[in-house]
Order: structure tokens, then sequence, then C-alpha cells
């Protein structure tokens, strides 16, 4: 079995944590890595990903994720240029107990960014309602959880797609949430870059783990008149990615712990590495839209 680790060899392991910063220019969304943002010069930033953060997990796999969840935070506030919006795809906490949310939140109240978007995991939401995290992190949406948004001509929606959810089942989002959608879309410029965000994959990566949203296929096509599409996504803790047309869909990396790949072993959850190991499967993921709406160019660079 591979050794345990404390705290500060976990820190030393990671060095850093998983973000993405992203930028708006001409109209155009550009990534990069969140290391090398904090070291370069990368133009007008715009939102930073963040994603599984686990608040409340304490096993192998990481004994301390709010040491790795406050090192991406310090990595956010030593950008030069702050980004204007942080997006978290969801799992913000372990267990959904209230005191995990509120541990959460003062940890992202570090965040020097003061405009937080987030969508809820299917751990965020384990009592069924989502109760204690709607009380948090629920008064965008008016309590619905999915909400929508402009920032610098851009289109960004918050969808929630674990509100059902079943272990080993697919997300879904549901009649009233896409007709919301369908609403929310309707007469906007197919000219206007949309970034929709979720935690489940919203493509069908591995059924038998549930990685996939059941009903993603309405959702996408309620976009496919758009040039530029962007999906983000969680909950898998490792990069997949593809393209299809105009649209680009990414899974970020936890900031907490990795997950084996599809189909390796019994089935998802947290997966003990050595420490040397560990930088391999915590890394960072660019994703930018290229100057020509339907070219979008994605790299991952791991922590190792």
């Amino acid at each position: 079995m591979p050794p345990e680790f404390d705290r500060r060899g976990a820190l030393r392991c990671l060095g850093l944590a998983a973000g993405t910063l992203f930028g708006l220019s001409g109209g155009v969304l550009t990534a990069t890595p969140l290391a090398q943002a904090a070291t370069r010069a990368v133009g007008k930033p715009l939102f930073v990903q963040l994603s599984d953060t686990h608040i409340g997990f304490n096993k192998p796999a990481n004994p301390d994720v709010g040491a790795t969840l406050d090192r991406t935070i310090d990595l956010v506030n030593a950008l030069p240029v702050q980004p204007a919006l942080i997006l978290h795809t969801g799992d913000i906490t372990h267990l959904s107990k209230a005191e995990e949310f509120d541990a959460a939140r003062q940890h992202l109240l570090r965040l020097r960014v003061t405009e937080l978007h987030v969508t809820p995991g299917e751990h965020d939401m384990i009592d069924g309602t989502g109760a204690a995290y709607l009380d948090r992190f629920g008064q965008a949406s008016g309590g619905r959880g999915y909400y929508s948004f402009d920032h610098d001509g851009v289109h960004f929606v918050a969808l929630v797609n674990v509100q059902h959810f079943k272990t080993g089942g697919l997300g879904a989002f549901g009649d009233d949430q896409l007709a919301w959608l369908k609403d929310d879309l309707s007469g906007r410029s197919s000219s206007q870059p949309l970034v929709l965000f979720a935690h489940m994959p919203m493509w069908t990566i591995y059924e038998p783990w549930g990685w996939g949203t059941g009903d993603a296929d309405q959702v996408l096509a309620l976009t496919r008149r758009f040039g530029s599409v962007t999906v983000l996504n969680g909950h898998i803790h490792q990069i997949v990615q593809k393209t299809e047309g105009h649209v680009v869909f990414h899974t970020a990396r936890s900031t907490a712990y990795p997950q084996p790949a599809a189909g390796e072993g019994a089935g998802p959850g947290p997966l003990v590495v050595a420490p040397d190991e560990l930088p391999r499967r915590l890394g960072l993921t660019s994703v930018g839209i290229a100057s020509s709406p339907g070219l979008t160019t994605l790299s991952d660079t791991a922590l190792a």
C-alpha cells in the first residue's frame, strides 16, 4: 500500500493546487494554467475554475484538503491582476454538513476576488434537498441552484445535474431546468460566447460509474446555434476532454484527491497514491477558445 503522508508532506508534494485562469481578449476566451499565470503576463483575467474541494475529507488520499485549497487560494491571490470571477464546479464539501459548508466559506472568503459563482456536487446534496448548500450558496439562484449571469460579453450558466443523484447513476437536469434554460438562451445573439458549468460531466464518459448526464443532449441542442460554447465540469477528479464542432468539454482535476481512470478498479472513489505520484494526478488544466469560434485548444499541466 502506498505510504501515507502528513500535512507537510502533502503540501511539499503538491507545491501547487489545481486551478485554471480564464481571460477574455477581443471577445474570445483564452486560458492559462494557474501556476504559469502567477509568473507571467496573461492579459486581462476573466475567471478561475476550482472544483471538488471536498472540505471535510481527511483520509489517506489527502489528510488535509483545507491546506491544499488554501494553497490554491494563495496562488489566485498572488496573480498580478486579479480575475473578475471564480467558478466552483461542485463538491464544495464532502458530506454536506453545516460545519463543512461554514469551513469552506471561511476558506473561500480568503479570495481577493469578490465574485464567486458555484454549482453543487452530489456531495453537497447528500441530504436530498441541498438545504445547507442553498442556505449558504443559493442566493444568486433564488434558491433553485441554477441561474445565469453576464460578464464582459460572455453569458455564464450555472446548471444543477445532481439534484436526484443515485450512486452509480447518471446525472440529470430535469424538465423544469431545461424549460428555464430554453427561455434563458432565447433571444441571445448566436455570436455571444457561452460558458456552461455543472458538476457531473455533460457527456457520457463511463456509464457504469455514472460519469455522465442522461439528458445533457437536450441542453446541447439548445446551444447548437451558438458559435462558441465551453462546458466545464468536475466530479471525476481528472482531465477528460473533447471537442465537438463549436463545443469544447473538459472536466477539471480536484484540489482534494485523485480518482482512478474510468474502468480501472472496482469503482470511483478516493485514490491513495505514493507521494511522488500525487503531483502527476493533481495538475492544472488550460482551456482556451481560439480566435475562430469553434476552434478550441485544451492542454493540461501536471504538477510533477
